[in-house]
């Protein structure tokens, strides 16, 4: 039996609503506040759309390494056990053998058009920290009897990239556990200030963007005393932005100040392509933190 399945999203967790600057909420009633009669988050919606469209920002974006899948993939067909899963979650490598101690300073990021990048090469020892716990000789665990530098494909802002990899050889495993070894770039500078004043909090993360990219799965937060979060999004040539909100209070009374997550599937008129996935509130592109590393596709 293969196991696929990847460490799961929290959705019950207990969240502060302090929006950091974002405008504080509790969860209780619709954010889907209006001014006038005129949708406040879509009129911020559309000035986020306007100041990165054709900017520098979005220009330093298109160019640079921005990793929007899993930068670690499983042996291909997957784990082999539930116990191998509970491992991997859990950080439970043994470490058989020796890490390289030489590698390259630089590797390149090449995609199937444009120029290639340059960037900076994790060395192995921390490639293995970013997989293992200081505690090694739990049970169960998975063995890793080997090391070496190769590559692996990685879906990034600009397309499908191939990029070098750190390949850890798992014992009982004809293929390799890969991890991206390359740094992904520092995102540009916002043209746009975050929001203020306005309700609803930042998208928590993006979790994936669909195969054919007419769909993105995000992590949004809402209340306890509410009925879900929604997710409307504006879509322009150059950019999609997001901006969260939460459905109508599900009840009365009092509502205590913390949140749920929960995935939220957006469905868009046009594949996203190289367009900038934005956050509404924060101005920024929607940060990618994914199912934990785990590939869905074990490849």
């Amino acid at each position: 039996m293969s196991i696929r399945t990847s460490r799961s999203v929290s959705l019950l967790a207990g969240i502060a609503l302090a929006g950091a600057g974002l405008g504080a909420v509790s969860g209780c009633g619709s954010q889907k506040a209006t001014a006038g009669g005129t949708n406040v988050l879509t009129d911020r919606a559309r000035q986020v759309a306007e100041a990165w469209d054709g900017s520098t920002a979005a220009a330093a974006w298109r160019a640079g390494y921005h990793p929007m899948g899993e930068t670690v993939q499983l042996p291909q067909g997957g784990l082999h056990s539930p116990a191998d899963l509970q491992a991997y979650e859990d950080q439970s490598f043994l470490l058989r053998g020796e890490l390289p101690v030489t590698w390259p300073k630089n590797g390149q990021v090449t995609w199937a058009t444009g120029k290639p990048l340059t960037q900076r090469v994790m060395g192995a020892d921390e490639s293995y920290k970013n997989l293992a716990s200081t505690r090694v000789n739990r049970k169960p665990h998975l063995t890793v009897t080997g090391v070496k530098l190769g590559e692996m494909r990685v879906a990034t802002s600009r397309g499908p990239a191939t990029v070098p990899a750190w390949l850890f050889t798992l014992h009982g495993y004809a293929t390799p556990l890969k991890q991206a070894a390359v740094i992904p770039s520092t995102p540009p500078r916002s043209p746009i200030s975050p929001a203020r004043d306005i309700p609803g909090l930042p998208l928590d993360r993006l979790i994936q963007i669909a195969a054919d990219g007419r769909s993105v799965t995000v992590v949004a937060l809402h209340g306890v005393c509410d009925d879900g979060p929604a997710v409307d999004v504006l879509e322009t040539s150059g950019s999609i932005v997001l901006s969260a909100s939460v459905k109508d209070r599900k009840n009365k009374g009092n509502c205590t100040k913390q949140a749920k997550l929960q995935q939220v599937t957006v469905k868009l008129k046009h594949p996203v392509d190289d367009r900038v996935l934005l956050d509404a509130l924060t101005g920024q592109p929607v940060p990618y933190k994914g199912l934990n590393g785990i590939s869905p596709s074990g490849s």
